[in-house]
């Protein structure tokens, strides 16, 4: 780590010195690493510090190894840090995000400094999810688009979520399903034509929420994607990270009378003036079509992934039999 990034750390956090405890993760594409320092005094025991090393170009393990996807992903931690640095703490405990105690920049890497969520009382990380802790989820993300509803998302993604379209051209070529192909434009558009545009989260699988030990509370992480659009993205995307295919179609009308519902008691306690019903109209007739954007992704992006599945393929099919 150079000087610069050192010093950061211990002027933003009061630190006397600090040492590497672990490696938790290296960043996709080995674009970096996630560590965790333990801190000899200062303002915790412990800090999480996001390092990225931007390369001249990515070593994608699925072969995306393109110019085009590397500067997305150069664009994805610019944004990230934008996020942190002016965004976070317009978060509070009921879409809880670590504190940010610093960022940094240093010719092509970015440091963010952390709170560590393990300390902080958020330890748990779950492969899988009963349903307690899908409405733990679901609320968290309600929380969260009910408190940036009508935000411009100023340095962030204009649209959010990391499979977006626009960003997203090498996967469309490579997708052999000619209607999805064909429609892909029309269903981005419709997304984006919400009148009820919000900030995403843009990445929000089960892998990016942090448990208590009880798991009665969670908090979110990992906002390399965030952006304008339209919550039903950040719903959909969820439920397809932790429920199978069968229990997909089986909770659908739960998880939506559940999300909203709690959407419209954040409007409520954050005293937000909005038409909940005519909101949630329009964004539950967009919840297939925010699921179908997704699988036009997928599909281009790596055809056999697990989550092509009869669900998705039948949702598919009915969004593009309304819309073509």
């Amino acid at each position: 780590m150079n000087k610069q990034f050192s010093d950061t750390i211990l002027k933003s956090t009061g630190a006397n010195s600090f040492r590497k405890i672990e490696e938790i993760q290296n960043l996709w594409s080995e674009y970096g690493s996630i560590v965790r320092y333990g801190l000899n005094g200062g303002l915790a025991q412990t800090i999480i510090v996001k390092h990225v090393k931007l390369p001249n170009a990515g070593t994608h393990p699925r072969g995306w190894n393109t110019s085009f996807s590397h500067q997305r992903k150069v664009k994805s931690y610019r944004v990230e840090t934008e996020w942190y640095r002016t965004w976070s703490n317009q978060c509070d405990n009921y879409c809880r995000i670590p504190k940010c105690y610093a960022t940094d920049i240093y010719d092509n890497e970015v440091l963010i400094i952390l709170e560590d969520l393990d300390c902080a009382g958020y330890p748990v990380r779950l492969n899988t999810a009963n349903w307690n802790e899908i409405e733990l989820c679901l609320s968290w993300l309600a929380a969260f688009h009910a408190k940036f509803i009508y935000k411009q998302p100023v340095n962030l993604w204009s649209v959010g979520t990391y499979w977006h379209l626009e960003t997203r051209p090498e996967e469309l070529e490579e997708l052999s399903d000619k209607n999805l192909k064909q429609a892909a434009s029309k269903i981005d558009n419709i997304l984006n034509e919400t009148p009820y545009k919000t900030i995403v989260h843009g990445d929000a699988k089960l892998a990016n929420f942090c448990f208590s030990a009880d798991k009665n509370n969670v908090a979110a992480v990992d906002f390399q994607y965030v952006g304008g659009g339209c919550g039903m993205k950040d719903v959909a995307y969820f439920i397809g990270s932790c429920l199978n295919e069968s229990d997909c179609e089986k909770y659908e009308s739960s998880v939506l009378d559940f999300y909203f519902a709690e959407l419209n008691r954040s409007f409520k306690q954050n005293n937000i003036c909005i038409n909940g019903n005519e909101l949630e109209n329009n964004w539950r007739a967009l919840y297939h079509v925010a699921w179908t954007d997704f699988h036009r992704f997928l599909k281009g992006w790596s055809p056999g992934h697990w989550k092509i599945n009869t669900y998705s393929e039948k949702v598919t099919r009915q969004v593009l039999a309304n819309i073509i």
